[in-house]
């Protein structure tokens, strides 16, 4: 890495992006300005702090979907204001509904089938 290339951000930085901690806080936090924090944060993710936490949300989010926690309570524990919320960034950023991204059983057929 040269000098030109920004550190990447460190695992405590992503988890409090992901937390929804705003990039103003988190650059005082690590002692650095808005400015290095969005560079440090692009060299890292590929994006700003904004889309960033977006991201880090929405992957938080569809773990818990996936896990087969309902929607409002997804959106209650990863801090979405309610579940339209969620469902419309589900919807932006993957394009399908949050109930696509929850695990899938076999149908009885299909299991007695497998055997």
């Amino acid at each position: 890495m040269d000098d030109r290339t920004p550190a990447p951000l460190p695992r405590p930085a992503l988890r409090a992006l992901a937390g929804g901690m705003p990039a103003a806080e988190l650059a005082d936090r690590l002692g650095v300005t808005g400015r290095t924090l969005h560079r440090r944060c692009v060299a890292t993710l590929g994006y700003g702090p904004a889309v960033a936490r977006r991201v880090l949300r929405f992957r938080a989010a569809a773990a818990l979907l996936y896990d087969g926690v309902p929607p409002a309570a997804v959106a209650a524990r990863t801090g979405y204001a309610d579940q339209p919320h969620l469902s419309r960034e589900v919807r932006a950023l993957a394009g399908v509904s949050p109930a696509s991204l929850a695990p899938r059983t076999a149908s009885p057929d299909v299991a007695a089938t497998a055997g």
